[in-house]
């Protein structure tokens, strides 16, 4: 019986952390990229956002093509120790896409579908510009990546409908 209540309680704590970002917009949740990203991609990696990288070696593919669902990852740099993710919400063309993340323009909020631009020389996403919500433009900087890590849930329905505009920022 102990057992049974335990798995029960459980059952209802995990079901209340796994809730969507718009039922904990009204606290002031603050939201880290990568905390966010694991949420949304489904891709179950931990640690520093530019860790992630490496830990998907033999857990997950990883290439330099943006897909939909796939987890950008940032190097990290001197004004960005930890790095950054970002998942992508839809591919527009082989050097534009729109990525859903946290943390980035404002401290601890979502930012949904903002555009990111691949700069590199050879067209392999190993820099990019990232929409700025302070400039209402591509940001002046442009930032080191890794490139795609695939796998996770599919984020399809979670595009369409998971991420509730009230808990946007934009």
């Amino acid at each position: 019986m102990l057992k049974l209540s335990r798995l029960i309680v459980g059952s209802i704590l995990l079901a209340f952390m796994a809730m969507p970002a718009s039922a904990n917009a009204a606290d002031g949740r603050f939201w880290q990229c990568a905390t966010f990203a694991r949420m949304f991609s489904g891709v179950q990696l931990f640690g520093a956002a530019a860790s992630w990288w490496s830990q998907a070696v033999g857990h997950y593919d990883r290439g330099n093509a943006p897909k939909q669902g796939a987890v950008l990852v940032f190097k990290a740099i001197s004004s960005m120790r930890s790095g950054h993710v970002a998942t992508v919400s839809q591919v527009v063309s082989d050097r534009i896409i729109k990525v859903t993340h946290a943390n980035w323009s404002v401290p601890g909020r979502v930012e949904r579908d903002v555009e990111v631009i691949d700069t590199s020389a050879r067209n392999d996403w190993s820099e990019v510009r990232v929409w700025f919500k302070g400039i209402h433009d591509l940001g002046k900087r442009e930032y080191p990546a890794y490139g795609f890590i695939y796998g996770g849930k599919a984020v399809a329905a979670a595009v369409e409908g998971g991420a509730d505009e009230a808990s946007v920022a934009g």
